[in-house]
Parts: structure tokens; C-alpha cells; sequence
């Protein structure tokens, strides 16, 4: 952010403008950081970011319920945080992209510092 001299109120509400997201990335944000804003599905998250798993594989790395994690990863799913791909009767989950991982990591540095 630049230093502005001489402090302009309509002139920064100008630049301050200019840089507002519009409505629906707005509204896609929120959803997204109110998606990961939950413990659970925060670990799912971080789980992929090393390796695809499967829902069971998930459910014992969590100590939950297998039911639970189908449940979480539908919500990710929804968002397009995680992707699915299946392999004869097994499914596994990765990242959407590596947008998501991106995400995670900045977050981690921003409040680790």
C-alpha cells in the first residue's frame, strides 16, 4: 500500500473502490473461508495437500466416522476445494488445485509470523 501525502478522502474511496472485489467474489470468499473455517474439514484440507485419500483413509487419520467425512467432503466438494476421482469402486480426493494449497500455506505463514 502507497503512502499518500496529502490524504484525499474521494480520491481513496476512488483507489479503495477500484480494488473492491465485486458481489459474487464477495459472496464466493465468504463461502469458501466459512467452508474452512471448520476444524474438520480444515484437516481434511491439510491431509490433501500431501497425498489423495479415500474416505476411509480420511475417517482414520481424523478418528471420525466414515459417515462424517463423506459429509465434509461433500461440502469441499461443493466449492470446488476437493476433486474426486474414482478407481474401480474406490474414491479418492485431492485438492481441486493448487489454488487451494496456495490458500492454506499463505494463511499458515500469515499466522505463524
Amino acid at each position: 500500500m502507497k503512502p499518500i501525502a496529502a490524504h484525499n478522502h474521494q480520491t481513496a474511496i476512488r483507489s479503495a473502490r477500484r480494488a473492491m472485489a465485486d458481489y459474487e467474489t464477495i459472496l464466493g470468499l465468504t463461502e469458501t473461508f466459512k467452508v474452512l473455517s471448520d476444524p474438520t474439514r480444515l484437516k481434511i484440507v491439510f491431509a490433501l495437500t500431501r497425498i489423495e485419500l479415500c474416505v476411509i483413509d480420511i475417517a482414520e487419520l481424523l478418528d471420525v466416522t466414515e459417515s462424517a467425512v463423506s459429509h465434509q467432503l461433500r461440502l469441499l466438494k461443493t466449492l470446488r476445494l476437493v476433486k474426486q476421482r474414482k478407481e474401480g469402486k474406490m474414491v479418492y480426493y485431492s485438492l481441486d488445485d493448487e489454488h487451494i494449497e496456495d490458500l492454506i500455506r499463505v494463511a499458515t505463514r500469515h499466522i505463524s509470523e
